[in-house]
């Protein structure tokens, strides 16, 4: 019995004729034999889980860094929080939650260490756009597996690349992923914000928290059902007007107050020191790059570019590590 198929008839019965279908992927970049277990996304999900840029994410920041106490988002946390809201949309509005969750798990796996400002300092020393959403694609397509790459289908590179507020997944459930973020990031920054002592629910805009609710909670929960009342048998999803402006005008807030806050950015700039320190030392010696980029930079890719990739891999505590074995002195005695 091939399970794989009777889970392909399963979705043609009973998905929206606006879902992406598993027996309907544009496929992979290197075609595989089909399993008879798991469909094609099914496959995706498991990939990107088992990967290590995957599990590289719980030593990443979200918002604060290098925050001291364990309630804190990181950008693994903020990753299981985008997929559990994406596929419960997903599955209110009959989308495909395989592949819904496949694109949420991966969505941020082309982070820099320290959050955005990896992506800033990068970009102002390469004097090229360094952005999360590409490098996410380059990662899954080139450099997972030793430069093999986890040969995810077109649907999920899709979702990686396009999650960005001003962009527009093909597929719906690209789309779904693409809001959960925004629902994700906004309700529990704010969270992380409040423990911090930066925020506080009184503070938060009253003309937002009147229609949205009073509680990370409420707000979850109204955002979640706003979207799935909005998105019934529609091509694309969306949430209501009110709703919509009510989370942008809360984003805006939360750009004013937190994200550039200067209590939470204040240690950025060592952040982005160390960044650039180790951008320089490996542009200069580049025959210190592990064996697997040493290989990339023979087969003929540009050294700066697999130097950017070396230093986005890293997680805070790498990156730190790695200054620190460069350029703190170490102890030594006689014996």
């Amino acid at each position: 019995m091939n399970i794989r198929e009777i889970y392909e008839e399963q979705e043609h019965r009973t998905l929206s004729k606006y879902a992406a279908f598993s027996d309907m992927s544009k496929g992979r970049n290197d075609p595989e034999e089909e399993s008879d277990v798991r469909t094609v996304y099914q496959r995706d999900r498991d990939r990107v889980i088992h990967s290590k840029s995957f599990r590289r994410l719980k030593h990443k920041t979200q918002v604060f860094l290098a925050p001291y106490g364990d309630h804190y988002r990181t950008r693994l946390t903020h990753t299981l929080e985008v997929s559990q809201i994406a596929r419960t949309i997903a599955k209110a509005v009959r989308c495909n939650e395989e592949l819904t969750e496949a694109i949420a798990l991966a969505h941020d796996i082309g982070h820099t260490p320290f959050g955005h400002v990896g992506e800033r300092t990068l970009s102002a020393l390469t004097g090229k756009l360094f952005a999360h959403n590409i490098h996410g694609v380059r990662v899954v397509e080139k450099l997972e597996k030793g430069g093999r790459g986890l040969n995810l289908t077109w649907e999920v590179r899709d979702g990686i690349l396009n999650h960005k507020t001003n962009l527009t997944p093909s597929t719906l459930e690209g789309d779904i992923v693409r809001v959960s973020d925004k629902i994700a990031y906004i309700s529990h920054d704010i969270d992380d914000g409040i423990r911090a002592g930066v925020l506080t629910e009184e503070g938060l805009p009253k003309a937002c928290t009147d229609i949205m609710g009073h509680s990370t909670r409420d707000r979850i929960d109204f955002m979640i059902r706003d979207t799935i009342k909005q998105s019934q048998d529609s091509p694309r999803v969306r949430m209501s007007d009110e709703g919509w402006q009510a989370l942008l005008d809360l984003r805006k807030y939360m750009f004013e107050n937190l994200y550039t806050n200067e209590l939470v950015k204040n240690e950025e700039s060592k952040a982005a020191e160390i960044i650039k320190l180790l951008y320089e030392y490996f542009m200069d010696k580049t025959h210190l790059l592990p064996a697997e980029f040493l290989a990339m930079m023979e087969a003929g890719e540009d050294k700066q570019t697999v130097v950017c990739d070396y230093i986005a891999g890293m997680t805070d505590n790498y990156a730190v590590e790695k200054f620190q074995e460069i350029y703190i002195p170490h102890s030594w005695s006689v014996y």
